[in-house]
């Protein structure tokens, strides 16, 4: 008898790390790294803030691959992070591909985490770990969006695994915690009232700052009481989005974002 060899899947890997400083007023490079399909791109930026915009080189997630991002804001200095488009998420045949973000925000320093939005197709399986250190000053903006396939090309994720975990501290502190997951019928979990409402699109906002409780009549006033809702506490602004579909969502996103970062505009890679 022959041996029945089974081909191996190939799996994507990427490792990315990006550390910066603060020198004569402007935010700096002190540390970069990127390995496998994981890779750093720094526009150049006219402001104080440094701005990082990751790239997935394998064009995709599917099961089995794993991606591992790393930024640390040193003290005083001001890191953007976002993605170079929207992230896809296509149909695993084994696995669950896994992506891990561990962000570290120094003394007086901000760090914004804006990446466009993950679109998972059907049968697609993916669990995202965000891991947030922030000393008691820092500032942090963060975004999270999902779409539940394209509903503009008429697909739809109807099953699959999508599960999201958030841990934020401050000063050492637990501040934040949260868990998502949508497993299996994927399509009659957001179809239920108690979800999704047959809307296929949503997103987490989360504003750590002092100016966070300023923020929450007129963030609530652009979301509207039928797209989601906006609630604050011990400086720590939520606000939650649900959209009929991808173009919907974006459409209250950008102005939201923008107004969570003082008026300024959000990452030049969003509006390409």
């Amino acid at each position: 008898m022959h041996a029945i060899q089974q081909t191996r899947q190939q799996r994507a890997r990427g490792i990315g790390r990006l550390v910066t400083k603060s020198l004569g007023g402007r935010t700096r490079i002190a540390e970069l790294y990127q390995e496998g399909a994981a890779k750093l791109r720094l526009p150049k930026s006219f402001t104080d803030e440094l701005e990082a915009v990751t790239i997935n080189t394998a064009g995709g997630i599917t099961g089995g691959d794993q991606f591992d991002w790393s930024f640390r804001a040193g003290p005083g200095s001001f890191l953007t992070a976002t993605t170079q488009a929207c992230e896809k998420i296509y149909k695993a045949s084994a696995g669950t591909g896994q992506i891990t973000t561990r962000i570290e925000v120094g003394e007086g320093a901000r760090m914004h985490w804006l990446p466009q939005e993950s679109i998972l197709f059907d049968n697609a399986s993916l669990t995202r770990r965000l891991e947030v250190d922030l000393a008691a000053d820092a500032e942090f903006l963060a975004v999270e969006a999902i779409l539940l396939g394209r509903k503009a090309m008429g697909e739809a994720m109807n099953t699959g695994l999508v599960r999201d975990r958030w841990r934020i501290r401050r000063g050492g502190q637990l501040l934040h915690a949260e868990e998502l997951k949508l497993d299996g019928d994927v399509g009659a979990l957001s179809a239920s009232p108690a979800v999704l409402a047959g809307r296929v699109a949503f997103a987490t906002l989360i504003l750590v700052s002092p100016r966070a409780e300023a923020l929450v009549r007129p963030i609530r006033e652009q979301i509207g009481e039928e797209m989601g809702g906006v609630s604050h506490w011990q400086g720590k602004l939520v606000a939650r989005v649900a959209a009929s579909d991808g173009f919907a969502l974006r459409k209250i996103l950008l102005p939201v974002i923008s107004a969570l970062r003082g008026g300024a505009s959000v990452p030049k890679v969003w509006t390409l």
